[in-house]
């Protein structure tokens, strides 16, 4: 099956591409990683003004969706671009609070839906993303979640621009009747990690062309090509699972594409390394930034194995 996206669809992506450009991502990456939020809430706002947060939000509470495939079109460029900042738990949130109480979602999701309020989610005991920069805190397990009174010291992490903090305990606890929230995460993970896949074949490919050796471009030897056909292949099968996934919302099609996702963002970041040599170790150097979120995505939001079980599972239980 070939998932080809609509025009409407092309110009969303190619204008979130654009938007994202001028915005010079790496400088606010390296400004969020150190805790100064300025730039990154600027960018936020940018964002949710595309619609981007709305496409989670229904319509009833001032939001464009749920529109899940549109939301993976986005959220793979803001994979490309590394963008910072609670963007997948904020989708989450969203997922979560359209099924707590009334009067709960219709306080919060259009503050989400419009950017104004950041929210982050982590699952009861763990560590969340920024939540030194999030207004809104939901401590998570399935069949509750509760909004947090506030959040603990900041904690280092292998991605530095995912700032982790423990939420405090306690707290309001909001009634959820169905838990779809999983799904959506791992969906946005899955789209957000192919876009770095893809930004990291693009520099790397722009790398090898440039840099030689014996005289002749590093990217003309067989070897290299192979490594980066191989990337290029990972990438292109993970591409329909992420956005199969989006049409069907099922558990197990999200779980798919999040471990195929990630691994190939994972397998791409590897090659980028190793083509690069040295210089794709250093903090200074903007490839360091693409190549933390592939390895953090990876684990987030679910493992490669827990996810890999949960799609046999459904598998065994079709049969």
């Amino acid at each position: 099956m070939r998932f080809l996206l609509d025009a409407e669809q092309r110009a969303f992506a190619a204008s979130l591409d654009a938007l994202l450009t001028a915005a010079d991502t790496p400088v606010v990456i390296r400004d969020w990683s150190r805790g100064d939020h300025a730039s990154g809430r600027a960018l936020w706002s940018r964002v949710a003004d595309a619609g981007v947060f709305a496409l989670a939000v229904p319509e009833a509470c001032e939001g464009l969706g749920p529109r899940p495939v549109e939301l993976a079109v986005a959220f793979v460029e803001l994979g490309r671009h590394a963008v910072p900042g609670p963007l997948v738990e904020t989708v989450m949130a969203a997922a979560l609070l359209t099924g707590a109480d009334p009067g709960t979602a219709e306080r919060l999701l259009p503050a989400l839906a419009s950017g104004e309020t950041m929210v982050t989610v982590a699952p009861e005991g763990a560590y969340a993303l920024d939540g030194d920069a999030a207004a809104v805190r939901i401590s998570w397990e399935p069949g509750r979640i509760r909004l947090s009174p506030g959040h603990g010291p900041v904690r280092p992490s292998l991605d530095p621009a995912r700032r982790l903090t423990p939420l405090l305990p306690g707290g309001d606890l909001l009634r959820l009747p169905t838990d779809e929230a999983l799904t959506w995460a791992r969906l946005a993970i899955a789209a957000q990690a192919l876009g770095v896949g893809l930004a990291l074949l693009d520099r790397t490919v722009g790398y090898v062309k440039q840099r030689t050796q014996f005289g002749v471009p590093v990217g003309s030897f067989q070897a290299v090509k192979h490594r980066l056909a191989d990337a290029k292949i990972a990438l292109e099968f993970a591409r329909p699972l992420v956005f199969g996934a989006a049409l069907t919302m099922e558990p197990a099609d999200a779980a798919a594409a999040k471990a195929a996702a990630c691994e190939a963002a994972y397998t791409t970041a590897r090659t980028a390394l190793q083509l690069h040599g040295a210089i794709g170790y250093t903090a200074e150097y903007g490839l360091s930034l693409w190549l933390a979120k592939a390895r953090a995505l990876r684990t987030a939001w679910g493992a490669p194995e827990e996810c890999r079980a949960l799609v046999i599972s459904a598998g065994d239980r079709r049969r």
